[in-house]
Formats: structure tokens, sequence, C-alpha cells
């Protein structure tokens, strides 16, 4: 199996066929409105403008799994997004990435890249403090919360995963290096 295997709901009708991404670089968040790292979406966004054209795919998945801060209708959070963080890659439909009913694309990134790593004392405290309030998180493989990121190259492998702490500036070089 790879990435190019599966297909998702976007946010209005219909499915995205991640074959069509073949050849692009991407980058793979869950994400919610109501979190303390919402304020990524801006440099998502940030880096959405700066490689698009050179063969960056943001693909946004809201997920209410996380203290249930992504509440609303998809339509309600691409309005939101649009908004306040000016987003112009687009919010796919809200999914669960852990748990019984997980997102198939999920459960592929977690078995491809089961594990990230969390440096420096602050992002280490950060995530200890989600670790007591998640209650979806039940494996060592599991999304621990939301905004965590994944890389996938060109190829279709999945090369990177990174913690909610993360910035998404803090990831340009590994994306420069696979453009």
């Amino acid at each position: 199996m790879s990435i190019y295997d599966y297909k998702v709901n976007k946010r209005r009708e219909g499915e995205l066929d991640l074959a069509t991404l073949k050849g692009k670089v991407l980058l793979i968040v869950n994400t919610a409105t109501g979190c303390g790292f919402t304020p990524q979406y801006e440099g998502l966004e940030k880096l959405y403008e700066k490689y698009h054209d050179k063969g960056l795919e943001v693909l946004d998945f809201p997920c209410n799994q996380f203290a249930g801060q992504a509440p609303g209708s998809d339509e309600e959070i691409h309005q939101f997004c649009t908004a306040k963080y000016k987003t112009q890659f687009d919010q796919l439909a809200k999914i669960d990435v852990n748990g019984e009913n997980e997102s198939p694309v999920y459960t592929f990134l977690k078995k491809e890249m089961p594990e990230e790593e969390v440096t420096g004392l602050k992002a280490k405290a950060a995530m200890k403090m989600v670790a007591k309030i998640s209650k979806t998180t039940v494996n060592p493989e599991d999304i621990k919360w939301n905004f965590t990121k994944f890389l996938v190259d060109r190829e279709g492998k999945v090369v990177g995963r990174y913690n909610p702490t993360v910035e998404p500036e803090k990831i340009e070089k590994d994306i420069e290096a696979l453009l």
C-alpha cells in the first residue's frame, strides 16, 4: 500500500483520489479551530503560498477528537480558516485520526511513521500536558493532539512526522529538500 491507494472525502462533496497528487510533496495535518496550536494555520499558509507552485500540497484534515476543539461543520471550519488566516489550501472533510473510526489514511500514516520526536523542555512539557487530557491516544503510534504533521515525498513515501509543538516554519528546510 502507498498513500496513493487512498481516497478521502472532500469538504463539500465527492472524494479526492490521492493518486492525483503523485509527484507532489504532501504536508498532511490534523487540525482544529479552537486549539492553542490553531495559529499554526498562519505558518501552513505561508508554506503553501511559497511552495505550492513548486509542488507542495497541504492536506488539512479537521479533527474533533481532542477536547472537542474542532466544533462546527466542515463549511464553518473552512469559513473560519479563510477569514482569520486567509488560507488558500482547502480543508478536507472532518475525520477521526485515532480509534475505531479513524481514517484509513491515518492508519497508513501512523504505520509508516509511528513515532514523533519531541525535543526541548517546553515541547516535552506541552506534550506531557496534552497526554493527560487526550482521551483518544491509546497506542504508542496514535496521534497525540491537533496539528500533528506528516511529510510525504514526491514518490509517496512518508519521510517525517512532527509533533504539534513543531511550528510549520520549522519544517521548511525539510520541504525544500524534497522539492
